[in-house]
């Protein structure tokens, strides 16, 4: 029986060429460096060592890239950091809400990151701000947390917050 769980490595060293091809030249020196981080995170292309037990048994252990890209060196940071989280979060109502970028937007900002997501998070904010404090709609001054992702579900261009 095979106890191997498909991870985002095993897509990238599968589709890692036709990816390249096509999004190669626009993705910056950090974005290829985080994909052959995860690419190669516990494997022997970043080297390792064997572990041997008292009763005979080895077993091979790679090093890990520790990008902070990387999901298989980040999970236990990340659950650490949403349980923290979780402990300052108000008794209050939450609502997630999602902005997006046209297409034709997106592709721009893949050659332009800083202006466009500026351009994206002061919209976001104007406008969470303004409806919020509208008489009519909530009337009050809220907070909130605006987060930007690059890439939807399905591996796809999708800049949104």
């Amino acid at each position: 029986m095979n106890d191997h769980r498909l991870a985002l490595a095993d897509v990238f060293r599968k589709h890692e060429t036709d990816f390249l091809t096509v999004w190669g030249s626009v993705l910056s020196p950090p974005q290829k460096q985080a994909l052959r981080d995860i690419r190669d995170c516990r494997t022997a292309a970043l080297g390792g060592h064997v572990e041997e037990y008292d009763c005979g048994h080895r077993v091979i252990l790679y090093n890990s890239c520790r990008s902070r890209s990387c999901p298989k060196c980040q999970a236990p940071a990340r659950a650490n950091w949403l349980a923290e989280r979780e402990k300052e979060l108000l008794p209050v109502p939450y609502f997630h809400v999602v902005f997006t970028l046209p297409q034709q937007i997106g592709r721009l900002a893949l050659q332009n990151p800083r202006p466009i997501y500026s351009i994206l998070f002061r919209a976001v904010s104007e406008t969470l701000l303004t409806i919020a404090a509208d008489p009519k709609r909530l009337g009050a001054a809220i907070g909130f947390l605006a987060v930007l992702h690059t890439w939807g579900q399905n591996l796809h261009l999708n800049p949104h917050s």
